[in-house]
């Protein structure tokens, strides 16, 4: 059988497409290789996210890629169609016991983690470092992960996080056109200018990006092949007819209504049961746009306007998971999914933002727009007639500008020569803002017009386009190939039209050791990390809002700032965000604030500010939002969007105000909350009670709040956060389970070292290194003080796992990581270790609960003075600094996470087998 037919058969096997692409089947010879290529340039429409298969397939083959597959699209979309492809493949492998077997997955499903949308991180790329792992996000999400500033994680689950992220994967970023910051981010972290210095089993990480852009990079992309062009597919959906026409506005027409009506026409009066989908930059446009399309369907009998029955759909950001998946339901059942089979029997509209131009699979017959950035429009045009079955028309309206005052117009109805200076300047000051709008317009209207032509109309085909960006750049295969002057022409003016790429901030060796050094709750030299994703940008600041049944808050009593956090650490908001403007949540909360008024004590906690970092910001009170002097207005929200700006808002369910899953001042419907609603999809990673409620088996403690303490006794009122039995990949949770003799759990972990080393091919010495440490890792939990901590039996035998519940308040702040790298250096084969690994081995057992970065903490051991221990706490530090030299930040990150990926796992096979104490 041949290489092809091979390839063939496997691609068939994991994705269900009977045949691959040409350029997918060349981009897997070069995997087989072990060559990633930096970028690649593939048209929309053309399966550029199979490059998820053709990973995989490589896997299966034994090709030397990377492990870990980490696909990022940076709009926060309703539905994710690389999400689709991972869950395809997934199911694939689950079906197939040789591609299991092959996978070494075992009893496993294929790890898929999205760290975005309705699978909100499962963490299940972190259970077995050996094992390939599909993980999808944002930016964001990704992005603060991997600068060890991990948005909704802990500080001890920082590296862990960024050290499977920075080594032994591959990132695949698509349209990276659209976040050039970003983009230079990943490549000088790919470049290896961070280390390791040590040349050694530290895997590689990699990047490949995704573009469809005539932006000038270094290198030639991945394209298309010569026989690309000859498969029936590709040359159908390349030649897919999208007929562009621009149409500008006169003076006093509003761009809502405009829109409404050429979408309106398009289905020939709502008589054509078409699928028509209107693209504006903002939502307030596209829910008017709406509206009026809705009006117009409605009928006027006085213009003998008949009524039509026509389906709508508003398509924008801003909504959580719950809401978003409704959305989703909604777009596949009226047809705008590629490849739907839907019949249509009357006209469906879809009003989007630019929620709707990356990551999601929408397919119109037809398409209006308002102006954006060429590059942009360039994705709104793929999401129209994407197989190329139909004739598609695209009608891009141009708004005259801003709409002149009235007293602008009240000056030009003057005489030129009676008009008062103020009058003169006012006409002056509209026309050089309307001269603006036209100026943006002309540029963006220079790369149109290198499109081929007919009457009034272009030829914006995916060919067309891409022949365009082939002429400005590297030449593609079957088209005409510009001279020098022209080639340098083109790229200047698609550089004019596209979003200005934003000025960013250089990536450091001094900031990443800043940010790695997570054990530090403060540091001077550790900024917030969105410049360095994003650059600096001037687009509209964010803010999550979360909805919350139950908050840490006291009805008598200040709650502290470490109680607040420690209780959003154990109970992380994660599938319930909506993200959405700063300025937009503001006026919700503010107005919302003043609808409670009457039914929320004024002295009432009613929200909390926390930064990415999980940090808190502040506490609100309800009175702190209202207020009855108008002349603070002004100030006072000026105030509260510092406030709010990029950071996440955790409200009291009973301010409400949701309705479609958009953020509703009239929305007075109680949301439904994750740690309220036993039907929440996907199912919460943790749940709180009241205390005093009943307990169940499968759920363990992980946290207590006490909102009402008596003098004596035990409390009467609180509220505690359970996580399910079994889930060890967080540090709360990592000793308490089912009981386990410490002997057992060395003995366990110890052998699980050796199988992941062998799945990770390291050699005998290192191999040696990570058992030992994982065997000595726990030696500090012989202590009296911890067994009594975590309520061991009293057998006088000793526990590395208890059934709990834990007394923090005995532990005194002991650390026994601390104490067992002081007890493995009396190990007979820890000193058979070489000096190198030595340092490695005493580092691991530090760290593996995310301390000694660089800081340990000293209290609570027994029989050592306070002096010593500070000396032995000074070694962990200056350990940390020098194994960063050496292993660079991800590599040393990398080396930890296998020993807690270890640990982890020890502790769930002892959960589901019940203990063996």
């Amino acid at each position: 059988m041949s290489q092809q037919d091979e390839f063939g058969r496997l691609f068939q096997t994991l994705t269900g497409n009977p045949e691959p692409f040409p350029w997918q089947r060349a981009l897997f010879e070069r995997f087989r290789e072990g060559k990633i290529e930096r970028a690649l340039d593939i048209p929309t429409g053309l399966g550029k996210t199979a490059v998820i298969a053709v990973w995989l397939a490589a896997r299966v083959k034994k090709a030397e890629v990377p492990r870990r597959l980490v696909y990022i699209v940076d709009r926060r979309a309703v539905v994710d169609q690389a999400t689709g492809v991972a869950e395809t493949l997934r199911d694939a492998v689950e079906k197939n016991s040789d591609l299991k077997t092959v996978l070494e997955l075992g009893i496993r499903s294929l790890p898929i983690s999205t760290l975005r949308g309705q699978h909100v991180d499962n963490r299940k790329w972190l259970e077995d470092p050996s094992l390939p792992a599909i993980i999808l996000g944002t930016i964001d999400m990704i992005g603060s992960r991997l600068l060890f500033e991990g948005y909704g994680v802990s500080r001890k689950m920082r590296p862990y996080h960024a050290g499977l992220l920075g080594a032994d994967t591959l990132v695949v970023l698509d349209e990276a056109h659209l976040v050039p910051p970003f983009e230079m981010l990943l490549e000088s972290i790919a470049s290896g200018t961070f280390g390791p210095k040590a040349k050694g089993p530290v895997p590689e990480f990699r990047l490949m990006s995704l573009s469809a852009t005539g932006r000038k990079r270094t290198g030639v992309p991945f394209t298309l092949t010569a026989e690309d062009l000859k498969h029936p597919v590709v040359k159908q959906r390349l030649e897919a007819t999208k007929l562009l026409s621009v149409r500008r506005l006169g003076e006093d027409e509003g761009l809502a209504q405009a829109l409404a009506e050429e979408a309106w026409k398009l289905t020939a009066q709502g008589t054509a049961p078409l699928r028509v989908i209107v693209f504006c930059d903002k939502r307030e446009v596209a829910s008017e746009a709406k509206k009026a399309v809705e009006l117009l369907a409605k009928g006027n009998k006085p213009e003998d306007r008949p009524a039509r029955d026509i389906e709508t759909e508003l398509f924008v950001g801003g909504r959580r998971i719950q809401e978003r998946k409704i959305a989703a339901d909604k777009l596949a059942s009226l047809g705008f999914i590629a490849g739907s089979s839907v019949a249509r029997h009357k006209p469906a509209f879809v009003f989007a933002t630019s929620a709707g131009e990356v990551g999601v699979d929408l397919d119109a017959d037809h398409m209006v727009s308002d102006l954006v950035a060429w590059d942009r429009m360039v994705q709104r045009l793929g999401r129209v007639n994407r197989l190329g079955k139909r004739a598609a028309r695209v009608i891009v309206l141009l708004d005259a500008g801003p709409k002149p005052s009235k007293a602008v117009k009240e000056a030009r109805k003057k005489a030129e020569g009676t008009r008062t200076v103020k009058e003169k300047e006012a006409i002056a000051s509209h026309q050089r803002k309307v001269e603006t709008v036209l100026a943006t317009q002309i540029i963006w209207e220079k790369p149109l017009k290198r499109l081929p032509q007919a009457g009034d109309e272009f030829d914006a085909s995916p060919g067309a386009i891409r022949c365009l960006r082939g002429q400005a750049g590297p030449a593609s295969p079957g088209c005409l190939e510009a001279d020098t002057p022209l080639r340098e022409e083109l790229r200047r003016i698609l550089e004019e039209a596209s979003t200005r790429e934003p000025l960013r901030p250089e990536l450091t060796r001094p900031l990443v050791d800043a940010w790695s050094m997570t054990s530090l709750k403060e540091h001077t030299g550790r900024p917030e990390v969105a410049p360095w994703l994003r650059g600096w940008v001037d687009e509209e600041l964010q803010t999550a809002v979360v909805w919350r049944a139950h908050l840490p808050t006291r009805a008598s009593g200040e709650v502290g700032k470490a109680e607040i956090e420690a209780f959003f650490e154990a109970a992380p908001y994660t599938s319930e965000v909506l993200e959405t403007e700063t300025w937009r949540v503001r006026d919700w909360l503010l107005k919302r604030a003043a609808s409670v008024a009457d039914v929320i004590g004024k002295s009432e906690v009613v929200a909390f500010v926390l930064r990415p970092s999980g940090d808190l910001r502040k506490s609100l009170r309800l009175e702190e939002l209202l207020s009855d002097r108008k002349d603070s207005d002004k100030e006072r929200q000026k105030e509260l969007f510092r406030l709010l700006a990029e950071k996440t808002l955790i409200v009291d369910a009973r301010l409400r105000g949701l309705s479609d899953g958009l953020l509703e001042n009239g929305g007075n419907t109680a949301p439904p909350t994750l740690d309220n609603d036993p039907a929440w999809v996907p199912a919460p990673p943790f749940r709180v009670r009241q205390l005093g409620v009943a307990a169940e088996p499968r759920w363990q403690v992980v946290h207590q709040f006490v909102k009402d303490a008596p003098e004596h006794g035990e409390p009467s009122e609180g509220l505690v956060v359970e996580k399910r039995r079994g889930d060890t990949t967080t540090e709360e949770s990592r000793g308490v389970g089912n009981a386990q003799l410490l002997a057992e759990h060395q003995r366990e972990a110890e052998r699980l070292a050796g199988k992941l080393a062998a799945g990770l091919g390291l050699g005998a010495d290192h191999t040696k290194m990570l058992r030992i440490a994982a065997r000595l890792h726990d030696e500090g939990k012989r202590a009296p003080r911890w067994q009594r901590a975590f309520n061991a039996p009293l057998d006088k035998q000793i526990y590395a796992k208890t059934c709990g519940p834990v007394n923090v308040a005995l532990l005194d702040g002991y650390r026994h990581e601390f104490r067992s790298v002081e007890d493995a250096k009396n190990d007979a084969e820890f000193e058979g270790l070489p000096p190198g690994l030595k340092e490695l081995c005493l580092h691991l057992i530090a760290a593996h609960h995310g301390y000694a970065r660089p800081v340990i903490g000293t209290g609570g051991w027994d029989g050592r003075p306070p002096s010593m221990l500070v000396g032995l706490a000074r070694e962990v530090a200056e350990r940390f600094a020098r194994l960063q030299r050496e292993w660079g930040p991800w590599g040393l990150a990398w080396w930890e996470s296998l020993l807690r990926a270890v640990d982890a796992q020890a502790s769930r096979e002892n959960d589901d087998r019940g203990g063996e104490a």
